[in-house]
């Protein structure tokens, strides 16, 4: 099992995730894509890389609108693998700008 991250822990890993937040034991973040196309191509990569990590956000997708919560379920809240994924999803974000 993950071990849980400390409360400066997430601080600290926030100061390098500035578009997240951390709600209720999760990292969390909402983007607006152009369209719902792209909103579903950036689901299907994310969906590739979690596949890849073993380690799967929810997501909730509204049209165009996504948000993402990276939160380690069997840890009961957030650890270095939500962080990681958090920036492999920035990662893919970046990658349309």
């Amino acid at each position: 099992m993950a071990e849980l991250l400390t409360d400066d822990q997430v601080t600290a890993a926030l100061s390098t995730l500035p578009d997240w937040s951390a709600q209720d034991g999760a990292l969390v973040r909402t983007v607006e894509l152009p369209s719902f196309a792209q909103a579903i191509q950036v689901v299907n990569r994310v969906a590739e890389i979690a596949e890849n990590d073993n380690h799967h956000p929810d997501v909730d997708i509204r049209w165009r609108t996504l948000t993402f919560r990276c939160s380690t379920h069997s840890s009961g809240g957030i650890t270095a693998l939500d962080v990681s994924l958090a920036e492999e999803i920035d990662g893919v974000l970046d990658a349309l700008a």
